[in-house]
């Protein structure tokens, strides 16, 4: 099997998704475009079924397998979003699901994953260390393992972001994809440049951990000390091995966002946009607060957002925070 999604792939993930999942609107942010200065789409997957993207590569996956690879069940790592889109689509096709989750992961996403069915094992290591367990689990138990951002299937699930993109805004300039392991990005990007190439891709990573910003300046996939950062769904010490390559070829920037202008552009979601966003759906808005995008005031860019899980009293006090 190839280590990456064809165009093909995501064509085929969009037929085999469509009975299940939403086609996310696009919503014109025409009270935030006064302070970034461009003509501003947003794509909100907060409002997907589980509340973020993870879903559709979760389901792609799932659905791909034959019934027999999954009869024991299946098991994967996620800081919450992947678990919560499994764990759905592990319910849907009555399979039993586990999920080995961060010791940090918000409150909100561990008990939105044991609701739908999932059984939690919370584990205090980096990504890397996490998946070891999983993978010892998984040969003890005999459970299929379905990764986040490195399986290709995957991918193509969340590629299927950038076809709609492409379907609602023929015309779209830039499309910004919040950046943690990669997979969203590989899928979008592959979705977009494979289909309509002269549209800027942006990858937005926080600045706390810039593993693929620095891996493009050192030409080579660079791991960095794992460092905390509001937007807990992106941190990652090492760029994903499937992902690296594909976004090297397809996306055009790679741009370091500081969580004070994370923290802003939830803030501006929510009063402008009246959307719950969680800090790594927020990131692309931030960067456009912050200017660290060179756009053109005639540009039409689309901001992905990721999903909106987050503790309700967390969100309460940076809105707060933020009042006049």
């Amino acid at each position: 099997m190839l280590n990456h999604p064809t165009i093909q792939d995501i064509q085929e993930a969009r037929q085999r998704l469509a009975p299940h999942i939403r086609h996310t609107p696009l919503l014109r942010a025409e009270k935030i475009e006064q302070a970034v200065g461009c003509e501003l789409y947003l794509k909100p997957e907060t409002l997907q079924i589980t509340g973020a993207f993870k879903i559709r590569g979760a389901l792609n996956k799932t659905l791909s397998l034959p019934r027999e690879a999954m009869a024991n069940g299946v098991i994967a790592s996620s800081s919450g979003n992947h678990a919560q889109g499994l764990s759905y689509a592990a319910r849907m096709l009555g399979v039993k699901v586990i999920l080995v989750l961060p010791t940090t992961t918000p409150k909100i996403k561990i008990a939105n994953t044991e609701a739908l069915g999932a059984e939690v094992v919370l584990f205090d290591g980096d990504t890397a260390a996490r998946w070891k367990k999983v993978y010892e689990i998984a040969q003890e138990n005999n459970y299929a393992t379905i990764h986040g951002f490195e399986d290709p299937i995957v991918m193509a699930g969340q590629g299927t972001i950038g076809c709609e993109i492409l379907d609602d805004l023929e015309d779209v300039d830039t499309v910004i994809v919040p950046l943690g392991g990669g997979g969203l990005i590989s899928g979008i990007a592959t979705a977009i440049k494979e289909t309509k190439p002269s549209v800027r891709v942006i990858g937005a990573e926080p600045a706390l951990t810039p593993k693929y910003y620095h891996s493009r300046i050192n030409g080579q996939r660079t791991s960095l000390p794992l460092k905390n950062t509001i937007a807990d769904g992106l941190r990652i010490s090492v760029p994903g091995q499937n992902p690296y390559p594909i976004i090297e070829k397809y996306v055009d920037e790679i741009i370091l966002v500081e969580d004070e202008h994370i923290i802003a552009g939830m803030r501006a979601l929510a009063k402008d946009a009246k959307l719950i966003a969680e800090p790594a759906a927020s990131i692309g808005i931030g960067a456009l607060l912050a200017r660290s995008i060179k756009i053109r005031s005639d540009e039409k860019v689309c901001a992905v957002l990721t999903g909106g899980n987050w503790d309700l009293p967390d969100l309460a006090d940076i809105y707060k925070t933020g009042s006049e």
